[in-house]
């Protein structure tokens, strides 16, 4: 067995028998214990009593994060016109129309949200088996199919996260940086947890949220206690 670092060791002492902690608890040895040479993203994950096979258990949304994200979204925009330069204007990353899809078929894909304007839907489709397994095909339940290209672009760029529930029903996200303070971070955590909770499908049983973990990039998670992060 490989022998543990010294940061790998102190990490998980200080993780040690600590569970179903307040988000402030969590939000504390997290970020304690956040100690590479960079800015660690805060990652948050929610294992979601549902069966993402049946449609009317899917979980999907968006969240305005009240703190931002702390990380710098390139943004790219399907449109043509009056509203390319909108989208521009507004501070998209990349702006174009079928030009843009031959790149992304290409295989260049330098962005980490996809806007469309619904007439170029028709174009943005043919690129389902590249954007969808991404998470980055636009869809107007989370406001990035839409004609209000200046809205979407300042929101991907202000903080707002995407979610959806993968296969297992896990939801995760980034929600901060360790850099963040704690108040921030905790805030952060509990508009994610809400937003979650008020996506919760009409087809779900039993119980909705079963566990709740939050970790840095490179350190170990801890549990948090669910009812307390819902606000129940």
């Amino acid at each position: 067995m490989a022998k543990l670092g010294k940061r790998t060791r102190a990490a998980r002492e200080a993780f040690a028998g600590k569970e179903n902690l307040s988000v402030e608890e969590a939000v504390a040895l997290v970020k304690a214990n956040a100690t590479s040479k960079f800015d660690e993203t805060i990652e948050i994950a929610l294992n979601l009593g549902v069966d993402t096979r049946h449609a009317d258990q899917m979980v999907r949304g968006v969240v305005g994060l009240p703190n931002g994200t702390g990380k710098a979204m390139r943004v790219a925009v399907f449109a043509r016109g009056p509203k390319a330069d909108e989208a521009k204007e507004a501070g998209a990353d990349i702006v174009g129309a079928e030009d843009l899809m031959e790149t992304i078929q290409g295989g260049t894909i330098e962005f980490d949200r996809c806007i469309a304007t619904p007439d170029m839907m028709p174009i943005v489709g043919r690129l389902g088996k590249v954007l969808g397994p991404r998470n980055l095909m636009p869809n107007p339940k989370v406001g990035t199919v839409t004609m209000d290209v200046k809205a979407a672009v300042e929101a991907a760029k202000g903080g707002e996260v995407q979610f959806k529930a993968e296969k297992g029903g896990v939801v995760h996200a980034g929600v901060g940086k360790a850099s963040f303070d704690e108040a921030k971070l905790a805030e952060n955590v509990r508009a994610f947890v809400s937003a979650v909770a008020k996506a919760k499908p009409t087809g779900a049983k039993g119980t909705y949220m079963k566990k709740i973990a939050l970790s840095s990039t490179m350190g170990p998670g801890v549990t948090l206690d669910v009812a307390e992060a819902a606000g129940e």
